[in-house]
């Protein structure tokens, strides 16, 4: 079993007093109440760096709390540790003959599981254990018109990467509140390749990381493949791909491009000619340290040994309706994808921006090689991505596919769409 520390549950006998010291005094930002009504207690969470406060006001004259502030007075109630597998740590805890004051799981604050050491265990103080509510997503596919052309944002399932890399400079107290760490500091993700259907046949844009890791890569990254399923979900297999069209060749947008066979690397998508902008290939081929582990062979090596690569070179229409801009920043190459038709218009933005997190300017990736290039372009990108209305497809955001960027009163969000 693995802990770390959640927060510190505060027993109040007056809650806007203790609103005063801590949200006023202090300047601490308080999150909007919650009943746990099972316990007959509010809960006002307030996060504090890596863990939280939170100030427990009963609601009722029988609850734990109340009879708590009746015998001690307000202050420390218990101490709140958090466990990946709940069920799991309470059987270690009843194998060791640790008392308990409860023996199964009971719901707590914020959708999660929790359950109670007693104090006499834990040297007096009483000790809270929590499972959080799953934060994974619910993956599916999912499909929209754009004008002549049929678009499916399809997934290869969630997988997780390192929060503080995947936010750069932006301090983890800002980002957490988004997308909340695991105890592994990594951060719940997704890949969306996306299908698109017109009448000259069918191109998946990126393609996942595909199933060729071992298992302990696949532990690294929290890996479950799915894309097979996502084409399944659409009544299509890996044979109905005219075409694979890269972004860039890192192995969580391209390695799902090779397949084992035989014991062998093979193109997956049989029937398809991969499209590679020729320059990313070069940076591909001849990586260096900062970006080898992210660079690898079998994910699109195969391809060329194969004969089934058409390179193109730089900015330049691929098919009738969908148009390729070098972005640079993440790579040296890095491309996002212009879909048109109908007068309408929609963005995979790749790892330009990859979650709806991102959509601030200067929220970027310590993934990327040049990040004040990635500035650049990304501002003058999401300027016009709101001025014009154009619909972004999210290519990492666990939750959200696709959406219209928003501004207000300065603030900006997004739209979702899918």
């Amino acid at each position: 079993m693995k802990a770390v520390l959640d927060h510190v549950g505060i027993a109040v006998e007056d809650i806007d007093q203790a609103l005063a010291f801590y949200r006023d005094a202090l300047g601490l930002e308080v999150e909007a109440p919650e009943d746990v009504v099972s316990q007959r207690v509010r809960a006002h969470f307030i996060p504090a760096g890596q863990a939280a406060l939170e100030l427990l006001e009963a609601t009722a004259s029988d609850s734990a709390i109340a009879r708590y502030v009746a015998k001690r007075g307000p202050g420390i109630h218990h101490v709140t540790l958090r466990v990946e597998d709940l069920d799991a740590a309470l059987a270690q805890l009843k194998a060791r003959g640790i008392r308990l004051v409860d023996t199964e799981p009971r719901p707590g604050a914020e959708g999660a599981r929790v359950a109670f050491i007693h104090p006499s265990a834990a040297h007096g103080v009483l000790v809270e254990l929590k499972q959080p509510a799953s934060t994974g997503p619910t993956l599916s596919a999912k499909r929209i018109a754009l004008g002549d052309m049929q678009l499916t944002a399809l997934h290869d399932g969630p997988f997780r990467l390192d929060g503080g890399a995947m936010f750069g400079v932006v301090p983890r107290v800002l980002w957490e509140k988004k997308t909340p760490p695991d105890d592994r500091n990594r951060i719940q993700l997704a890949m969306r390749p996306l299908l698109v259907e017109a009448d000259w046949g069918r191109m998946i844009v990126d393609c996942g990381a595909g199933d060729k890791m071992n298992a302990k890569e696949r532990d690294i990254y929290a890996l479950d493949p799915a894309l097979d399923r996502a084409l399944a979900e659409v009544g299509l297999g890996a044979d109905a791909v005219d075409f694979a069209l890269a972004t860039h060749l890192h192995f969580d947008h391209f390695g799902g491009a090779t397949s084992l066979a035989s014991g062998s690397l093979a193109p997956r998508f049989r029937r398809a000619r991969y499209l590679i902008r020729a320059a990313e290939w070069e940076d591909a081929t001849h990586p260096h340290e900062r970006n080898r582990a992210s660079y690898l062979p079998q994910d699109f090596v195969p391809l060329r040994d194969a004969d089934v690569v058409t390179f193109h070179e730089g900015d330049e229409v691929i098919k009738p309706g969908v148009r390729v801009v070098r972005t640079g920043g993440h790579t040296g190459q890095h491309q996002i994808v212009f879909l048109e038709s109908g007068g309408k218009t929609a963005v995979f933005v790749a790892d330009l921006i990859p979650t709806t997190a991102h959509v601030q300017d200067a929220w970027i990736m310590g993934y990327d090689l040049f990040p004040v290039e990635t500035l650049m372009f990304k501002k003058q990108f999401i300027a016009e991505a709101i001025a014009r209305q154009h619909l972004i497809f999210f290519e990492h955001d666990p939750h959200v596919a696709a959406g219209y960027i928003r501004e207000q009163d300065g603030k900006r969000f997004v739209e979702q769409v899918l």
